[in-house]
């Protein structure tokens, strides 16, 4: 069984629907795949209704932001009740949040580096689909508009965390965003766990209720595989794998990238016990 466990559709800042996504999971050869967008689950229905009459089954999920000492921590939450009303009330007032973060960053922008950017040419450029605004956003525009030449290049000049337009989302704290996906009915996995943090945080979001730890990812050096692999056996924790997939400039086609379920098969196994498969 192939799974891809981190995917992000046009609900936050991914670039392709959530119907075209199973089109090309299914296409690439995908077994399971987890809608998990940023702060919502908006996509999700559409995305099992669209896998309805394939074989691709669909995990309900979202990937929830966090901060801790000004750095952003995701918790990705899989198996979510989409209605819930701990996740509804959080998809308002992240994309309040979010709304607000954005005007800031377009003015740290300004003041930074003299590069003024309108916050509806940012939400032109996020589209009529989009639920939340994210970095990746305002990093098309900067693209658009020829002051980067990729991307990558976005962030690594302006945006990633503690550069001239970074600010951080102040949302919750990441045991707060835990709590928010256990009421929801769903197991949470903190996402991407930088390695410096694992000893500062990780025993606290345990007792908060984390169940694992993302550790397959695209490139993932294998010291750093060995190394998350270690930390999560040894605090009792599953792993989980996936693409972080946002668009096909910046991934490889999906499918191109998978989990063997043997290799998370802990994972599998508790979402077959909760009865989580879509």
């Amino acid at each position: 069984m192939r799974l891809d466990l981190h995917i992000h559709t046009t609900a936050s800042d991914g670039e392709v629907g959530p119907v075209d996504i199973v089109r090309a999971a299914v296409d690439g050869g995908l077994d399971v795949i987890a809608i998990t967008d940023h702060d919502t689950t908006g996509a999700v229905r559409p995305a099992q209704a669209a896998a309805a009459s394939t074989s691709l089954r669909v995990v309900a999920g979202a990937e929830l932001s966090s901060t801790f000492r000004s750095r952003e921590i995701h918790i990705l939450g899989y198996g979510v009740d989409p209605e819930a009303p701990t996740i509804e009330a959080h998809r308002v007032r992240a994309k309040q949040v979010r709304s607000d973060r954005m005007r800031a960053m377009l003015a740290a922008l300004a003041r930074a580096e003299g590069i003024a950017i309108d916050y509806d040419e940012v939400a032109d450029m996020a589209g009529p689909a989009r639920e939340m605004l994210g970095r990746p956003h305002l990093a098309r525009v900067l693209l658009a508009r020829g002051e980067v030449s990729d991307i990558r290049e976005a962030f690594d000049r302006y945006l990633a965390d503690h550069h001239p337009a970074f600010v951080p989302t102040n949302l919750q704290s990441p045991t707060e965003a835990i709590e928010t996906i256990v009421a929801a009915g769903g197991l949470p996995v903190w996402a991407h766990p930088p390695g410096d943090l694992i000893g500062d945080l990780l025993d606290d979001l345990v007792e908060a209720g984390l169940v694992g730890l993302e550790v397959h990812r695209p490139d993932a050096p294998a010291s750093r595989v060995k190394r998350l692999s270690k930390a999560a056996q040894k605090a009792g924790l599953v792993t989980t794998g996936g693409s972080d997939w946002h668009n096909p400039r910046r991934n490889a086609p999906l499918g191109h990238f998978w989990v063997g379920s043997a290799k998370v098969r802990p994972f599998v196994e508790l979402m077959e016990e909760r009865g989580m498969w879509s």
